[in-house]
């Protein structure tokens, strides 16, 4: 829809050619462009030196296409949610929606309670921005409201403990791989954020990290979730049908049924 609005007719991007993409680029959207119109070709029209405001014009209407579509109610719960959610209520389980690290995550989080109705919300907690900033680990973690020298210095700490793991981990898979790694750990914001949303999501549900389940959609989620010790299920989508997830407690299809639920997910916690 942003191609089609910015009149680039020739650019499409079909599940497979996104999929490609996606591996290629690491996730990262800029990238993602930019390998892409380096293979297409670059509108004629464009400079060379305005590539880069070319590519942030491509992803600002990516961004309003999302808003939009939204905010329409096009948008169904994936099959199997609404049970697994009151399932989770009958069993007296917490739930908390994470939407914080997710583009357009505010959105998300208004068109989730919409389609969940009010008479679920009792039992779900929606974990937005605004929650994980107010949260103890996000005040400490973002700066906000520390004003002891104490309190600073530990802020410093556990950003860079969080490096430290994020360059321990590296080597241990680079090791395996016999090659030499040598990350940019100030680039990993975007694990930072999952890590945070992650403990602001257990302080909310009043449960340790290690007594809370991850029900992640991506490796990064995974990721996240192993650096703090939560143990996480995958659940796979079309663009994770074939990848693999060894520290995960287990990789489901769906939600219900012969896939996830409550019963289930204590017994691949267990085992």
């Amino acid at each position: 829809m942003a191609f089609q609005k910015l009149g680039l007719d020739c650019a499409n991007w079909p599940e497979p050619v996104y999929s490609d993409l996606l591996r290629k680029g690491a996730a990262d959207e800029e990238k993602m462009l930019g390998l892409y119109f380096n293979q297409i070709g670059w509108p004629s029209s464009l400079p060379t030196n305005e590539k880069g405001s070319f590519v942030k014009s491509v992803l600002r209407e990516k961004k309003n296409a999302i808003n939009e579509f939204l905010m329409s109610k096009s948008l169904p719960l994936r099959s199997g949610v609404q049970e697994f959610i009151d399932n989770a209520s009958t069993e007296k389980v917490p739930v908390a929606i994470v939407t914080s690290y997710c583009k357009s995550g505010d959105k998300v989080a208004l068109s989730v309670v919409e389609l969940l109705g009010q008479e679920r919300l009792s039992n779900v907690k929606v974990i937005g921005d605004s929650e994980v900033e107010q949260s103890m680990y996000g005040q400490l973690v973002f700066g906000k409201g520390v004003s002891s020298s104490l309190e600073e210095q530990l802020v410093k700490e556990v950003k860079k403990a969080a490096s430290a793991e994020r360059q321990r981990i590296a080597e241990e898979v680079a090791s395996m791989l016999k090659l030499s790694v040598d990350i940019d750990t100030s680039s990993s914001e975007r694990l930072e954020k999952i890590v945070v949303a992650l403990r602001a999501a257990a302080e909310y549900v009043g449960l340790p990290v290690k007594n809370c389940v991850l029900v992640a959609g991506s490796q990064s989620g995974v990721s996240a979730a192993k650096m703090i010790g939560m143990p996480c299920v995958v659940m796979r989508s079309s663009l994770t049908a074939r990848g693999e997830f060894p520290s995960a407690k287990g990789v489901m299809d769906g939600f219900g049924g012969a896939d996830l639920t409550i019963p289930k997910l204590r017994h691949k916690i267990k085992s």
